[in-house]
């Protein structure tokens, strides 16, 4: 009896099996296998699958092997980031062991890797991400975010299961330099709109962000010495409306939350054009003693401090040294674009008065890419932003500056300028460049975009984006997404990996992830979006 109980037992067993099989939809077979481990962005320079997938469960620990208090912070920040979505408590320890997530600060595996390279395997057992430094460990972080489904960024509990595809990754960036801009002056945003920015741009390991604090519509930094520029010049922007600025623990806080995500902040302030803001904030600062109205519209090239005037150097002094005691990053934006009310040979002067000025202070000079036209100090970078119709001439000064010893970050208006728009329905924007696609934001070279330029002179890319016509959160990520993920590849990721087919499939994948964090982003054509 006993027997024949047992075995009509594992007959029900076995029908009950075959039955669920046959009745599982396919696309929830396919929701269930893991993310492969060549779907991230930007792409590694290395991917082995092999292996199974290893399962995050009730059991599984973050393990932070060592007395590290970055990498135990970076544990607690993949924690916070897993466990509204999984429901899992996945508790923080730095008690070593075989299982779980393991993420392991130096060894003898991290050579090679540099400070930003990290090398992730997964298996049955246990998902380990390995560096040489802290911010290495994070952009792991990053991978690992994406080898999950896009359902781990919700903020509510979701379904799992929860796998990570097993094999390894082995990454390191291309360039030092990738970075982000974005345009507080001509419409100002808050510290929470930063933030959330700083967070997107975490995602695909961007670790500069460049601010541009100052601007004919708006200055947004408190300068004790001169404090009417963010009382006054601060009070209005693009189109009218209140403005505003930051204060120094504003600015400190940004910086702060920033470097938690390995981004360091850039500052510009731009000059001697683009200027309106401190010239209507303070008269002595124009060649006549008068000082014109605020600006809230959006033409160029109208304004320049007084380069003959001593006060216009007490100005750039002050201005230098409080933004430079508040900054812990290694560089200084000092603008110098579209100049046009500057003549040449005061360009130049004050260009070699105020380079001086930033090296006083323990900073290295980025400009705009005009700065080739007077005498780039040592170690400074130039910033192209030139495109297509940008003249011989001027690229060849670029290239000049280049072969004599100025870094480049590359940002060519016509590729990288994310406030382009993306073809004539778009309704946020500008299109003096052109129109500028996903495709085309992607499908370029930084090491063979300016003919001439020795390779080791290019530090990077960045991808600016202007604000004349954005005021929202929503409007930034309208803009950023798709194009940024595209940027940020082309700053990580070998030149090998660089192709349009495979990396138009990755980054329909992104849409899904995008959805369930909130970002409004363009559903551009030619790219396998998720279904609605």
């Amino acid at each position: 009896m006993r027997r024949r109980r047992l075995l009509f037992s594992l007959l029900l067993v076995a029908a009950a099996g075959t039955v669920t099989t046959a009745a599982v939809p396919q696309r929830y077979a396919a929701a269930a296998a893991p993310v492969p481990l060549d779907r991230v962005i930007p792409a590694p320079a290395s991917v082995r699958p092999a292996g199974g997938a290893y399962t995050l469960g009730e059991r599984t620990r973050i393990r932070v092997p060592g007395n590290s208090g970055e990498a135990r912070r970076i544990g607690g920040y993949l924690a916070d980031l897993l466990r509204p979505a999984t429901g899992l408590p996945l508790p923080v320890t730095t008690r070593g062991g075989p299982d779980g997530i393991v993420l392991r600060l130096g060894g003898r595996d991290t050579r090679g890797l540099g400070a930003e390279g990290y090398r992730l395997t997964s298996g049955g057992r246990a998902v380990t991400i390995s560096a040489a430094g802290p911010a290495g460990l994070f952009h792991g972080v990053q991978t690992l975010r994406q080898l999950l489904p896009a359902a781990v960024e919700r903020r509510t509990r979701q379904s799992g299961p929860w796998r990570v595809a097993g094999g390894t990754i082995t990454d390191t960036p291309r360039y030092a330099y990738r970075g982000a801009m974005l345009d507080v002056s001509r419409h100002f945003f808050t510290v929470a709109q930063v933030k959330r920015y700083i967070d997107q741009l975490a995602q695909y390991k961007i670790n500069q962000l460049h601010l541009h604090l100052s601007d004919d519509q708006g200055w947004r930094i408190a300068i004790d010495s001169w404090p009417r520029l963010a009382t006054y010049g601060g009070s209005t922007q693009v189109g009218g409306g209140p403005g505003g600025h930051y204060t120094k623990d504003d600015y400190r806080e940004i910086v702060r939350y920033a470097a938690a995500r390995y981004l360091t902040v850039v500052p510009e302030i731009d000059l001697p054009g683009h200027t309106n803001a401190a010239l209507a904030s303070y008269a002595d600062l124009n060649c006549d003693g008068h000082a014109p109205p605020l600006y809230t519209g959006t033409k160029v090239g109208f304004s320049s401090l007084c380069v003959p005037k001593k006060i216009t150097y007490d100005f750039v002094d002050d201005v230098v040294r409080e933004i430079a005691a508040l900054t812990p990053g290694r560089y200084l934006h000092i603008g110098g674009d579209e100049a046009h009310s500057t003549s040449h040979a005061d360009y130049v002067a004050f260009m070699d008065r105020v380079q001086p000025v930033v090296a006083k202070y323990g900073k290295t000079v980025i400009g705009w890419h005009q700065l080739t036209g007077a005498h780039p100090a040592r170690g400074a970078l130039a910033q192209y932003w030139g495109y297509d119709r940008t003249g011989a001439a001027e690229r060849a000064q670029v290239v000049d500056a280049a072969r004599h010893g100025t870094g480049l970050i590359l940002s060519p208006a016509d590729r990288a300028y994310l406030d382009m728009k993306y073809d004539k329905d778009t309704p946020l924007g500008l299109d003096w460049a052109g129109y500028v696609d996903v495709r085309r934001a992607y499908d370029w070279d930084p090491g063979r975009y300016l003919e001439g330029v020795p390779a080791a002179a290019i530090a990077g890319v960045e991808a600016p984006l202007w604000s004349e016509t954005l005021t929202t959160s929503a409007d930034i990520e309208y803009m950023a997404f798709p194009r940024l993920p595209g940027i940020a590849e082309l700053g990580w990721s070998p030149a090998r990996t660089h192709d349009w087919s495979s990396y138009r499939e990755r980054l329909g994948a992104q849409g899904a992830r995008w959805e369930a964090q909130g970002v409004r982003y363009y559903r551009a054509a030619g790219v396998p979006w998720p279904a609605r």
